[in-house]
């Protein structure tokens, strides 16, 4: 009999105690034959199943790197690594072609000067010209160097400027452009004839329509050179056709004379293209002195 300080153990079921701590062995035989069986055959397929995914896993890391391996080898050749191959394959074989030809051309006379054409001669002979050159023919055109020849021929004096230029396959051509004299002055060697730059360029008979320039120190530095010739380059052809004499003492004081005699007073030279204008028109008036010095203001004396 039980008391209610004292009360008595539960049972577990079917009468029999559980023990707290079985031993394994003890624990397999109370498993039973068929229990045990089964829990065998569950971690025998749980240890299979563990070796064959791990073998299936090594089989797949062995795949990708074969496969990569493989890949890698046989992986084409892009089409833009292809393309700049053969760019710098044929750019190199274009620099050999002309690199080739160019020593071809510069040191054999396959390309050479055999005709030397002077265009532009006036006073000046083609003769002349080619003399000054200094350009032997059948020299290759590549050993020509068209700028020195070019200087060596625009010193000449009539020449204002020159040009050579080689014309494939064996001409050299030499344009000119002569100096053209607007004005002469006497000297003890003879008339000297000035370009419209005041350049003295030449010595010898001048033309009867040239007028006189009358300045001290003539040359292309001179500012009273530079402004009489400056007046006769702004004169219509009719009015420049009429002129025997400019004189130029001074920036500030042109005069110019006439072939007739008649006198046109200019002063300076500012103003000079509309002075111009006004002495075409104030010529047709009759008069000895025309004075233009103040354009605002033409007088006819």
């Amino acid at each position: 009999m039980t008391t209610p300080e004292d009360p008595a153990e539960p049972q577990p079921a079917g009468g029999v105690a559980e023990p707290e701590d079985v031993p394994v062995d003890d624990l397999e035989d109370l498993e039973g034959p068929r229990r045990r069986a089964r829990r065998e055959r569950a971690e025998r397929r749980e240890a299979e199943a563990r070796a064959k995914a791990i073998e299936e896993a090594r089989r797949e890391a062995k795949r990708k790197v074969l496969g990569a391996q493989a890949a890698s080898a046989a992986k084409p050749v892009r089409r833009g690594t292809v393309r700049g191959l053969k760019v710098v394959l044929w750019t190199a074989v274009l620099a050999l072609v002309a690199t080739a030809l160019g020593l071809i051309l510069y040191f054999t006379p396959l390309m050479s000067a055999r005709d030397i054409v002077v265009v532009g001669t006036g006073a000046l002979t083609p003769d002349e010209v080619v003399g000054v050159a200094g350009v032997r023919t059948g020299t290759p055109l590549l050993q020509i160097n068209t700028d020195v020849v070019a200087e060596k021929v625009a010193a000449i004096r009539r020449v204002a400027s020159a040009r050579v230029q080689r014309e494939y396959p064996s001409t050299l051509r030499i344009t000119i452009a002569e100096r053209m004299p607007i004005a002469v002055k006497d000297f003890p060697d003879g008339p000297h004839l000035y370009d419209r730059d005041g350049v003295d360029f030449a010595t010898g008979p001048a033309p009867l329509t040239l007028p006189y320039l009358d300045v001290e120190n003539p040359g292309p530095s001179d500012l009273p050179t530079q402004a009489a010739l400056g007046v006769l380059t702004a004169l219509r052809p009719e009015v420049a056709g009429q002129v025997a004499r400019v004189a130029a003492p001074s920036v500030s004081s042109i005069t110019l004379t006439l072939t007739d005699g008649r006198v046109v007073v200019w002063g300076t030279e500012d103003r000079t293209q509309e002075k111009a204008d006004k002495l075409a028109a104030l010529l047709t008036q009759p008069g000895q002195t025309y004075d233009v010095s103040s354009p605002d203001l033409p007088t006819v004396k």
